[in-house]
């Protein structure tokens, strides 16, 4: 009895992979060992790199909130501190983007905790 390989199957697993990495250069494309290395290593990086991303955005939040409260004679620490003294339930994301986007809101803020 002739062995069966399920070429159907294996076509398609290949096909799958090779379509995820089109846009590459080189043998990443369309060499089915490379192209499979390459996708998986891109899937660590993937994983990896959703946590850096909230570590960037925090730190870039905590830029901005700092720049802004300096502005108003502030450190952040200081300002922070004060937020959490009176629990006032702003996250840094909200502060940034009020930092950002409306000053005059912010500026409020500061003088609230002042």
């Amino acid at each position: 009895m002739p062995r069966s390989v399920n070429s159907v199957a294996s076509k398609a697993r290949r096909k799958k992979i090779l379509k995820q990495t089109r846009g590459n250069f080189g043998a990443r494309k369309n060499v089915w060992t490379v192209a499979k290395n390459t996708y998986e290593k891109g899937l660590t990086y993937a994983y990896r790199d959703r946590k850096t991303k909230k570590r960037n955005f925090r730190s870039l939040w905590i830029v901005r909130i700092n720049a802004a409260a300096r502005q108003h004679g502030m450190s952040y620490s200081q300002f922070m501190g004060k937020l959490a003294k009176q629990n006032v339930g702003l996250n840094r994301k909200v502060l940034a983007d009020l930092a950002m986007n409306n000053p005059k809101a912010f500026e409020a803020i500061v003088n609230s905790v002042k």
